[in-house]
């Protein structure tokens, strides 16, 4: 894994977190959803609350995901933290804090940090490289994590 793949699990993890949710809220939805029908046929009274029990065991499970995807998203971000305290610019300190830890886009990060974007590109470029020879120095193969 290079350090660019390393640093980039944060935002796929915190994708995943935020997709768990939106499970959870139309779950939720379809939860609270009653509808009946009218039929002179006698039926299960019993149907209707497995549904909404399936439902919400449904649900109970989904947040126990996401609570535990939040700790490792903790955990992984403190990490991050770690790697980027190991830079001593600390204007690529702040780029790789807005990028990784804040999923800020390179179009924000530009204007925020009052540079071009060829120009936040070309330091995101420096940083790699530089954290490459980091990993490299501590006996990670390559330069990769």
């Amino acid at each position: 894994m290079t350090s660019k793949e390393y640093l980039s699990q944060a935002y796929r993890l915190d994708q995943r977190i935020n997709s768990k949710l939106e499970q959870v809220a139309s779950l939720n939805e379809l939860a609270t959803k009653a509808t009946s029908t009218l039929t002179g046929m006698p039926k299960n009274p019993n149907r209707a609350t497995s549904k909404m029990a399936d439902a919400v065991a449904k649900i109970v499970d989904l947040q126990a995901e996401i609570n535990n995807d939040i700790d490792r998203l903790v955990d992984l971000k403190r990490e991050i933290v770690g790697i980027i305290k190991t830079v001593n610019n600390p204007e690529y300190q702040t780029l790789l804090e807005k990028r990784y830890l804040c999923f800020d886009t390179w179009e924000q990060i530009a204007v925020d940090m009052g540079y071009s974007l060829r120009w936040v590109h070309i330091i995101h470029s420096r940083i790699l490289v530089e954290l490459g020879k980091q990993f490299a120095e501590r006996g990670f193969e390559n330069g990769i994590l």
